[in-house]
């Protein structure tokens, strides 16, 4: 019996056994083969999974296919190349993630610093410290009273403390404008990692002449104290190393014009306030500027891990001293060492190899201070 007219070759037929013939092409008048074609065209059954359509001989598999948009007959990526485009979005992919948990801005690693200064505001270009944050440092600057304050931002819904509450007293007793914002605002114009909620406006530092401060006395009369920076760059350093140097009596500061950090606003939060009680030189050379102390009957001391003698035995107490601290990793430069006086070192009877600059400042300063304060009680 003939399969029925419009059957498929191979198929069931209504009436007929199973078709014994090989599978024709044509199959019939409008019969078509069993093929992949007509099995791509055959519909799924109602409720069921569609099948899926089956490959092309010769075709590329989806996973291996060039990319939508990919130019015909564009070269495969070199690794080097492949290696540049994973840098770049790694990159990407670090500013974007790491939000931080304030509002308003990404955290940082720690150590890093200032954040860049915000559009609108002035770039300082002398000292610096136009922008105060951190609450000691606030109160410290209203406290001096030796610089313009122009305004004072607190952020709202903090909880109140003691230090906070006076710089608010302070302010208003100032006729300082207290400006309640947003933390989100705050945050802002912030450059440090965290401004605890306060941020004060102020004229900046006075630069002050590097002679002045070679003649200017401690408050007890004692001889000028100075401390000398040569390219020191953390502002976490720096701030550290003021604070511990106002506490030693340390009578004024000088700092170089370049490759130094000057005071920024991570500098005044290290400090707490040490800033607005030291009087500071901004000095455009450096070497320069020990001959013209040493001119002025200032005897300068270079702190340096290889230094010709020990901070221990040096004697301090009687004339008017500086000293001069190299940059971390670094230490003194040439020109510098050459200049001074005399070059220490202070002894390291551990295992680590240097001490952090804020922290062997620290320790000379107050070996200083501890000098004249034993020739004091001898007299």
């Amino acid at each position: 019996m003939s399969p029925a007219r419009g059957g498929r070759s191979g198929g069931k037929s209504s009436k007929g056994p199973k078709s014994s013939g090989p599978k024709s092409s044509k199959g019939g008048p409008r019969g078509k083969a069993a093929g992949p074609k007509s099995s791509r065209k055959a519909a799924a059954p109602r409720g069921g999974t569609k099948r899926a359509p089956a490959a092309k001989r010769g075709a590329m598999p989806k996973s291996a296919a060039p990319a939508k948009g990919a130019a015909k007959g564009a070269k495969p990526m070199s690794s080097a190349a492949k290696k540049a485009v994973e840098a770049k979005q790694a990159r990407h992919a670090a500013a974007s993630v790491r939000k931080s948990d304030r509002p308003g801005g990404t955290r940082r690693a720690r150590g890093e610093g200032d954040r860049p200064i915000a559009r609108g505001q002035a770039i300082p270009r002398g000292l610096g410290g136009d922008q105060v944050e951190g609450r000691q440092a606030v109160r410290e600057l209203l406290l001096a009273g030796r610089r313009r304050v122009r305004e004072v931002m607190v952020a709202e819904e903090q909880e109140n403390n003691d230090t906070l509450l006076d710089i608010i007293e302070l302010a208003q007793d100032m006729k300082i404008p207290v400006r309640e914002v947003t933390r989100t605002k705050l945050f802002s114009v912030a450059r440090t990692e965290s401004p605890q909620g306060v941020v004060a406006r102020a004229d900046e530092l006075e630069d002050h002449d590097l002679l002045d401060l070679a003649k200017r006395k401690s408050a007890n009369g004692a001889p000028p104290f100075l401390l000398a920076m040569d390219g020191v760059t953390d502002p976490g350093n720096l701030g550290a190393l003021l604070r511990s140097a106002e506490c030693a009596g340390v009578t004024g500061v000088v700092l170089p014009k370049h490759r130094a950090v000057h005071i920024t606003p991570t500098v005044t939060k290290s400090a707490a306030g040490a800033v607005e009680y030291l009087p500071m030189a901004l000095v455009g050379g450096l070497p320069n500027a020990i001959s013209e102390l040493r001119a002025a009957g200032v005897w300068v001391v270079g702190l340096d891990m290889g230094g010709d003698t020990d901070l221990f035995n040096l004697t301090v107490a009687d004339e008017p001293v500086c000293l001069v601290m190299g940059a971390e990793g670094k230490g003194l430069s040439r020109l510098v060492r050459e200049r001074c006086d005399a070059v220490a070192g202070i002894p390291l009877l551990g295992e680590v190899a240097s001490l952090n600059v804020s922290a062997a400042g620290a320790l000379a300063c107050y070996e200083v201070t501890r000098r004249r304060l034993a020739a004091t009680i001898v007299d």
